[in-house]
């Protein structure tokens, strides 16, 4: 053996050695305040789930990870820091996920969309609200009006399609402002603004706040949304295995947030100050969105839309290949790994389903449609009722025993939603039945169809205890 053989060997065995103990950075961007990327995020690294599936044998046998979270209250910054290198992951809803694929693109490399986190096929999530002392009950009332939302956002998309379908133009019918959240809600206080559009859950962390009311839920427009993660196309070919590691942390969180969405959500609510009854809005059974972490065919069709959307904005002169940006390789492997069915998650569409019985009859409950909810504060489990009327006529008794109440929750009797019923209003049938609305001119409309009396909470709640 020669000289030059034997150090030619050495330097491929250290060369070896080197790669094998190579650190390998996982760097995420997360959005804690966007309570539905929860999965893709904040549960992962509050509960320490990545460290479970990072891979530590073959090419990883003696690998070390440098693993680093980066908090963001939107989906543009973070964007920026994927752009810039600094991140290899990213958690954001469809339409700045959209312009995070053509960004790359115009810089000349890919992202891909791996995974939903939490969605919703009709477009609950995103919603506009108004002041709490205005006057105005929909939309066709703010003709004229300032509007403010986040720009480039999906709640920025909702707004225009919103707008569209009134048959108005953005540019002359409305005025449009960006706004973000922290700085909606001063300005909602201040009457400074007619109406926000925003993103999950500000719509509803407002009017739980009374500071603002919803008037527009993202599920009349019928145009599905989601949030969902991304990963650096470069990084994904030459890690997968770290990539199928993150969402294999992904389904663990999403399964903890369905066995136990009480726990969870005052975990949100330490870590990101969102006030738990308002995370269980979104993460309790039958919630505003569905923690579906599968790519339904909705899903990518939101990604085309919001990519035609940034076209009209001018935010992108170029198309993006949807089939090649949404990548459904490697939450296929995690399901896989999990020991889950993803053909079969990919054809479930129901909402977190609602087990147990009625906290009053102690009945199983089978029919949701009328079902409502009282969460009370120190209690670990939220009483579930089988109908409004049944648990407003038990909210009385129980503030009577000196119980604080944290939320009462109601679902809307015609898009299934779930309401916060404090803000709601209700047709009180000739059964004494009640139906809760999102809306006032949507109790009107069933009221006339179906005969009934339109009220508010305070006068719903009066009624469901005389009549008991």
């Amino acid at each position: 053996m020669t000289l030059r053989t034997t150090l030619a060997g050495l330097a491929l065995a250290v060369a070896s050695i080197t790669a094998q103990a190579e650190t390998i950075r996982v760097a995420i961007g997360t959005q804690d305040t966007t309570i539905n990327c929860a999965a893709g995020g904040l549960l992962i690294r509050e509960l320490g789930l990545l460290d479970k599936y990072l891979p530590h044998d073959g090419q990883y046998k003696d690998a070390q990870y440098d693993v680093q979270w980066k908090n963001f209250t939107s989906g543009a910054p973070l964007t920026n820091e994927m752009l810039a290198g600094k991140l290899d992951f990213g958690a954001m809803a469809d339409f700045p996920g959209s312009l995070n694929g053509v960004a790359h693109e115009a810089a000349g490399k890919r992202s891909l969309f791996i995974s939903v986190l939490s969605g919703s096929i009709e477009g609950s999530g995103n919603g506009i609200v108004v002041p709490a002392a205005s006057t105005v009950q929909s939309l066709a009332e703010l003709k004229g009006q300032t509007i403010s939302v986040p720009f480039a956002s999906t709640a920025h998309g909702l707004l225009l399609r919103a707008i569209a379908a009134q048959g108005w133009d953005p540019e002359k019918d409305v005025t449009i402002i960006a706004q973000p959240p922290e700085v909606a809600g001063s300005a909602l206080q201040a009457n400074k603004i007619a109406a926000h559009a925003d993103f999950v859950p500000f719509a509803e962390l407002f009017e739980s706040r009374g500071i603002a009311r919803k008037i527009y839920d993202g599920s009349q427009a019928k145009a599905p949304t989601f949030h969902g993660a991304l990963v650096e196309a470069d990084y994904a070919q030459k890690y997968p295995e770290i990539v199928e590691a993150y969402l294999r942390a992904t389904f663990e969180a999403n399964q903890l947030l369905a066995k136990e969405p009480e726990k969870y959500s005052e975990l949100i609510e330490k870590v990101a100050g969102i006030p738990a009854e308002v995370n269980y809005l979104f993460h309790g059974p039958l919630g505003l969105q569905t923690r579906d972490l599968t790519w339904k065919p909705e899903y990518r069709q939101a990604v085309a839309t919001a990519i035609d959307t940034l076209k009209l904005l001018k935010k992108a002169d170029r198309g993006l290949n949807v089939e090649q940006f949404v990548d459904d390789r490697y939450i296929r492997a995690a399901f896989k790994a999990s020991g889950a069915d993803y053909e079969q998650a990919l054809k479930n569409y129901a909402q977190q389903p609602l087990l147990g019985n009625d906290a009053l009859t102690h009945q199983p409950i089978t029919d949701t449609r009328k079902v409502a909810q009282i969460w009370v504060r120190g209690e670990a489990k939220v009483r579930s009722y089988a109908s409004a009327k049944e648990a407003l006529g038990q909210l009385a008794e129980l503030k009577q025993q000196g119980k604080d109440i944290r939320a009462v929750y109601a679902q809307a009797s015609d898009s299934g939603i779930k309401l916060l019923a404090g803000q709601a209003w209700f047709v009180r049938g000739k059964d004494g039945a009640l139906d809760a609305f999102l809306l006032r001119e949507q109790a009107d409309a069933f009221a006339r169809q179906h005969g009934g009396e339109v009220a508010d909470f305070a006068a719903a709640s009066q009624q469901a205890v005389a009549s008991r």
